[in-house]
């Protein structure tokens, strides 16, 4: 159950002064619907406006408060000219001007004759400067209200509806309400960094009143970073205790049917295939539950990884199984698992959703007799009917396509098995995973003799023409051809009609050699056009981005991605991974629509100078975000409210190591310290994870 001592910062956000019903609901929009949310929505910016100055002293595009009287109104001469008002002081005039007053305003809040504090920026034009003017002042207050203009004023990412004067107000009505807190930091560490108290540190990021705040605001963000950061270290630390609490199981072939596999194999594994599997088998040897996460890129040897970690686990008697996101990536892994795992005798079953009546109820008697040794499948084995007889070991392939829950519901099918996962590219939760979660990583970072680089160029979209031309000269070599469609989320309708228009336009050019498969299709249909493509009826494929994760074809070796800037980095480096599959030299082409945001511009750079997978995801992790560390979201805008994983490295690794040492020597959390990261916990949301202290 949550302290007492957090209620006011889980009070709904109508419960503070002042915060009506519409601002609530607002307010609510942009960072959610307690005073804890809107307390951990950080500004962006300040603007200073302690400047208290007369007309001619007022420096151009500075922030300034000055005292004026209103002498005159000019009303617009059109409607959409602008109101201005000339005011005055003993060293001048200065025009305040309002493009779009309502109503009588500008009349009403400057009297002819009458005295106001005018704030806002000043601008300067005419003969040297002499000609002065305030549009909009964001202040215009009497003598008697001045306190009402903010000496330092936050500036806050904002929605439609919501002014920054309105959210600045509903702030300081939170921190009216803030509570007095236990420290739950080292008092060493907080004396090391020169931190101050929770609370107050998170006033001084809200709320500024002096030098000495703004001085201070580097530290106060850095010791609610690091809070909040440290909440979310100690709850993985709990989730990976509460999980091993749990009896394991230790996984210890003896190592026969791997040698016969082996042997049989007209290749030898890479250095790098070698150091995973011992990494792996470690693991599964340990009476710890495995979680790893392999990543190598396109064409490493995942697969075979994947195989000899299941042999061991078949070896003791046990089964395994791994799963695929399509019907055409199982198929493929079933062929390749099962003619390499025939030599050392193991029977390998495949189950999709395509299998019905007899032959379901065949595959799944074999799974739950232990007969199928190894089960490959996809999401598939997740219906209730897939019984295992002893499941001890559950491999996730392209694992982006699968949630969180859906890769936990495969592996409670078994007591306790251990879980690999498998990606050519580590989408930004996994890497978040891998550098502060609980999951270990291991790297195929050596690619088989003969595998040759990607050629990556960034083309302009105006050179469509010239592009598709030149595929004549791939099509002549003997070489097949990816071309994916712009992608466009909002719209399923738009991306299939611009996957269509292609398609018409490349079949023109290349008539009875073009196909087409995208979202809207059936999977048998789209299944068969891709295996015309990968066999020889089809030269080029028109694709939407569901070829992401599709068949082997060692021919294709040019992809055209256009409007390359609307795909994340991690896709586009999935695509990428279609080709280059045979011993050819392969080319992608990324085409670009100006104008290209800066983001999009880091993209397409870092696919242009790198094809390191791991690169690719850290430079993903600091453009996109790192998703949800304990949750689902696999991309997009992470947990942390606060905390931003990607600057945040140092006090994430000072999270990390503080995480461990508590967990060594408090892991109930019954200390004095203890009890005050029980609060910090469900501060952060962590509710569920404190109940697994409780649940023992």
């Amino acid at each position: 159950m949550r302290p007492e001592i957090l209620f006011p910062f889980f009070a709904p956000l109508e419960s503070l002064s002042g915060i009506g019903k519409k601002t609530a609901v607002l307010c609510e929009k942009l960072c959610g619907s307690t005073v804890a949310d809107l307390l951990f929505h950080m500004p962006t910016g300040y603007i200073d406006r302690r400047l208290k100055t007369k007309i001619a002293d007022a420096p151009e595009n500075a922030v300034v408060t000055i005292e004026v009287e209103a002498v005159r109104h000019i009303a617009p001469a059109a409607r959409k000219s602008p109101h201005r008002v000339i005011c005055r002081d003993d060293t001048g005039t200065i025009t305040v001007v309002f493009f779009h007053a309502f109503g009588n305003y500008p009349l009403q809040a400057l009297p002819v004759g009458e005295w106001r504090f005018i704030s806002g920026k000043v601008e300067r034009f005419g003969t040297e400067n002499a000609q002065i003017q305030m549009p909009h002042p964001d202040y215009i207050v009497s003598e008697t209200e001045f306190d009402k203009i903010p000496q330092i004023e936050c500036v806050y990412p904002l929605t439609a509806g919501l002014s920054g004067k309105i959210l600045n107000k509903a702030v300081r009505a939170a921190i009216e309400k803030m509570p007095a807190l236990p420290e739950w930091q080292d008092p060493a560490m907080t004396d090391r960094e020169g931190w101050t108290d929770f609370p107050t540190a998170l006033k001084t990021v809200h709320h500024p009143r002096n030098n000495d705040d703004l001085r201070n605001l580097e530290r106060a963000k850095q010791r609610l970073a690091y809070d909040e950061l440290l909440a979310n270290q100690l709850a993985l630390a709990l989730v990976r205790r509460s999980l091993r609490r749990v009896a394991g199981r230790s996984i210890h072939g003896d190592g026969k049917i791997r040698k016969a596999v082996l042997d049989a194999l007209p290749f030898s594994l890479t250095g790098a295939q070698i150091r995973v599997l011992k990494e792996i088998n470690a693991d599964m040897d340990s009476p710890s539950r495995m979680l790893r996460l392999i990543q190598g890129d396109v064409g490493s040897g995942k697969t075979m990884v994947a195989l000899f970690s299941m042999l061991n686990a078949v070896e003791t008697g046990a089964q395994a199984a791994l799963m695929a996101p399509t019907d055409i990536l199982a198929n493929q892994h079933f062929n390749s698992i099962s003619k390499n795992a025939a030599a050392g005798g193991v029977n390998v079953v495949l189950l999709t959703g395509r299998d019905k009546g007899k032959k379901r109820r065949e595959i799944l008697d074999q799974i739950a007799s232990g007969a199928a040794q190894i089960v490959i499948g996809t999401h598939a084995l997740f219906s209730e009917d897939v019984v295992f007889k002893d499941l001890a070991l559950t491999v996730v392939d392209e694992q982006h396509k699968f949630g969180v829950h859906q890769r936990l519901s495969l592996s409670e099918k078994g007591k306790n098995a251990d879980m690999l996962v498998m990606t050519a590219t580590p989408i930004p939760r996994t890497l978040a995973l891998t550098y502060y979660g609980d999951m270990e990583s291991s790297q195929i970072d050596e690619l088989p003799p003969g595998r040759k680089p990607i050629a990556t160029r960034v083309l302009p979209a105006q050179r469509l023409d010239e592009v598709a031309a030149a595929l004549r000269r791939t099509l002549a070599d003997g070489n097949k051809v990816y071309w994916v469609c712009p992608l466009v989320e909002e719209s399923e309708k738009i991306d299939l009609a611009a996957a269509e228009e292609r398609f018409e336009y490349l079949n023109r050019l290349f008539p009875n050699r073009v196909g087409l498969a995208h979202g809207k299709m059936k999977g048998v249909e789209k299944d068969a056009v891709m295996q015309k493509f990968a066999g020889k009826e089809l030269d080029i494929l028109v694709a939407t981005t569901v070829i992401e994760v599709g068949v082997d074809v060692p021919a294709a070796t040019v992809m055209v991605i256009e409007h390359a800037e609307r795909f994340g980095l991690a896709q586009l480096h999935q695509l990428r991974g279609r080709i280059g599959r045979g011993d050819k030299a392969s080319t992608c082409l990324l085409l670009y629509a100006d104008p290209l945001s800066p983001t999009a511009k880091s993209r397409l750079t870092a696919m242009r100078e790198t094809q390191d997978g791991f690169k690719i995801a850290e430079e993903d992790l600091t453009l996109r975000g790192a998703g949800e560390v304990l949750g689902t979201k696999q991309s997009g805008v992470q947990e942390f409210k606060i905390a931003d994983p990607a600057t945040n490295r140092d006090l994430l690794t000072m999270a990390r190591n503080d995480a461990k040492y508590i967990m060594n020597i408090d892991p109930e959390l019954k200390t004095e310290r203890g009890k005050a990261l029980r609060v910090l916990l469900y501060l952060f949301g962590k509710d569920e994870v404190v109940k697994t202290l409780k649940a023992g």
